[in-house]
């Protein structure tokens, strides 16, 4: 049975779910384990590691992003023996079986090729290790991240760029178009691949809640309509001072639909534009009508499955544990975000994968080789069908194993689409501890210290003082 652990992704966040559970979820986001925003407080800390091992490269590639040959697609030499590393996340549960099951397949046409993989426990854990690694001179050959962790490693030019490795590949033309963004930086290059992806659905007590909301006014409307009786709608952990949670994404998704985004494509704040401020406005209303509660955790699934809640705003990567939380003792209805004001709007979450630019060129190519096979429609098929995130292409949909869960989940195909629109947090590093404002803002509005306009005033002014 699915169980939660430690690299639990926050998918909402985009930089938000790993591991059994590495579900991201807007509850989970949420506020598990560091998530791609939290566990970057301590990466200046790091930054004199990782610039030290750029200096200390004896790589032939210089990983800085100019055009010269060195930044050029090595040669693969099929007879040559080689080992890679790749230091994840994905190291329990259903997860850590379907890598496996990717690296042995893997194997079959690459006898020569060793995948050595190196289990973290959680992101927090994955991030420093990585950067330990890398500052001892001996980084891993490839490792999952997130945006705003490669931006340190491609600022420290510890990564190789991809630009024209993609221009290699032919899947690549096919992917999502929020899954090509996410693989860039700000400075509108290729410097990860892509490896689990996931949006936000929304989970409902389907004999509680007949229809869909199909606007947030219709879900609003129908959340205080259920709220009665012992049962509050919607529960969320809105973060704190110590990192977001699933809240904040829900925030940011309505703040979106609303017209605004919390911040902008370069990380720069934006919490006081008007969509913003509606956004908070819209939970604060909910609390005062008692339709939504604040807690920390998995709030919205535990009260879902205790039929004290009537939706859970999460991952897809959540079936699997909302599933199991209802147990049978009603239908579970999934759906799209309603939309708001401005149209539908939502996050894209997961992670991807860096090239170390210390590796030889052999094991480039060899990583190379396995990366792009991680993303064969075939292999992602199989990913997504074992772990429940979302093949980063629409050609999966036409693999056996993607028929079979679309049968069971017809809502997959909706949320594939959405992997061309959904908005990942921009990657930058300043935006994990702005993060951390915001989330002290929405507990502060929602606990009625604040009005939603000043509680996210401050919050601005606080996130521009940290430059």
């Amino acid at each position: 049975m699915p169980t939660r652990t430690l690299t639990q992704e926050n998918p909402m966040n985009a930089m938000r779910r790993t591991s059994a559970r590495t579900a991201h979820s807007i509850s989970s986001r949420i506020a598990s384990a560091p998530t791609r925003r939290t566990v970057l407080a301590g990466a200046a800390a790091s930054a004199s590691a990782l610039a030290l091992a750029a200096c200390s490269s004896g790589s032939s590639g210089s990983g800085d992003g100019d055009d010269s040959g060195s930044d050029a697609v090595p040669s693969f030499d099929p007879d040559a023996k080689t080992t890679i590393t790749f230091m994840h996340a994905m190291a329990s549960g259903d997860q850590k079986t379907a890598l496996e099951k990717i690296v042995s397949d893997f194997g079959k046409d690459h006898q020569n090729v060793t995948i050595e993989l190196q289990d973290q426990p959680d992101y927090g854990t994955l991030q420093t290790k990585t950067k330990a690694q890398v500052g001892a001179g001996s980084a891993p050959t490839i490792a999952q991240a997130y945006g705003n962790w490669a931006s340190e490693y491609a600022d420290s030019k510890v990564i190789v760029p991809l630009d024209a490795y993609a221009k290699a590949n032919e899947d690549f033309a096919d992917f999502a178009e929020a899954v090509k963004k996410d693989m860039q930086l700000t400075d509108g290059k290729i410097w990860m691949w892509p490896f689990n992806k996931s949006v936000v659905v929304v989970y409902r007590n389907a004999e509680m809640v007949k229809e869909e909301p199909k606007t947030w006014d219709d879900f609003a409307k129908v959340s205080k309509d259920v709220s009665k009786d012992g049962v509050v709608a919607l529960s969320i952990d809105p973060g704190s001072a110590k990192g977001p949670a699933g809240g904040t994404a829900l925030y940011e998704i309505l703040a979106e639909s609303m017209g605004s985004t919390v911040f902008a494509d370069d990380g720069t704040p934006q919490f006081s534009e008007d969509g913003c401020v509606k956004a908070l406005e819209y939970l604060v209303d909910l609390k005062d009508a008692g339709a939504l509660a604040i807690a920390s955790g998995y709030p919205g699934q535990e009260a879902l499955g205790a039929e004290k809640g009537a939706f859970d705003v999460s991952s897809v990567a959540s079936f699997p544990f909302n599933e199991q939380a209802v147990g049978g003792k009603f239908e579970m209805g999934v759906s799209a975000l309603p939309e708001g004001p401005s149209g539908a709007a939502n996050q894209l979450a997961g992670t991807n994968i860096v090239l170390f630019a210390d590796a030889s060129d052999q094991e480039r190519a060899a990583a190379w080789e396995f990366m792009q096979f991680i993303t064969t429609p075939e292999q992602q098929a199989s990913w997504a069908a074992a772990t429940g995130y979302l093949p980063v292409s629409s050609a999966s949909l036409e693999q056996d194993a993607m028929k079979k869960v679309v049968e069971e989940r017809p809502w997959i195909t909706d949320a594939v689409k959405q992997l061309d629109t959904a908005r990942a947090l921009p990657p930058v590093t300043s935006v994990t501890e702005a993060s951390g404002l915001l989330s002290v803002a929405l507990q502060d509005a929602l606990q009625g210290k604040a009005k939603p306009a000043d509680a996210l005033a401050d919050a601005q002014k606080k996130a521009e003082a940290l430059g």
